[in-house]
């Protein structure tokens, strides 16, 4: 009995030193893929196309974008705040006339230009939700 024992001892040593083996050469593959990439790129879906753009083409180049406007005299614009809030806060002289009208992801989008008391800014309205009402998306500083 003790002779069977001491042959299958190495040939189990072995067996558990191959498998380790294989294992890192398995790993070794895997960090190499990782490192050089997939050569296959995904192709862009009719979705991804079709995706507008986030800043509109009429806010100027290098405006800041702010999720909360406030104003010297203590009021406040906010992102999802509705045109009749702000109309009402602002008073129709504080716009200056300028308006652009492009297409957002729900609805048409209209970019707004102000003038508040020497202060310039431009809001952002469009539909959060199918056929809802337009609101705040975002307040430019240009």
């Amino acid at each position: 009995m003790d002779a069977v024992r001491v042959r299958l001892g190495p040939v189990l040593e072995w067996a558990v030193a191959a498998a380790f083996f294989a294992a890192t050469i398995a790993v070794a593959g895997l960090i190499l893929r990782d490192i050089r990439g997939s050569g296959i790129r995904p192709a862009r879906s009719a979705a991804a196309a079709l995706v507008v753009n986030d800043v509109p083409a009429s806010v100027p180049k290098g405006a800041v974008s702010l999720p909360v406007l406030s104003l010297a005299d203590g009021k406040t614009v906010r992102v999802g705040d509705s045109v009749a809030n702000v109309s009402a806060a602002l008073g129709s002289a504080a716009e200056t006339g300028r308006e652009q009208a492009d297409q957002g992801r729900l609805g048409e989008r209209l970019t707004r230009f102000y003038d508040y008391a020497g202060f310039r800014f431009v809001l952002v309205y469009e539909p959060f939700e199918r056929n809802g009402e337009r609101r705040v998306s975002a307040i430019y500083l240009p």
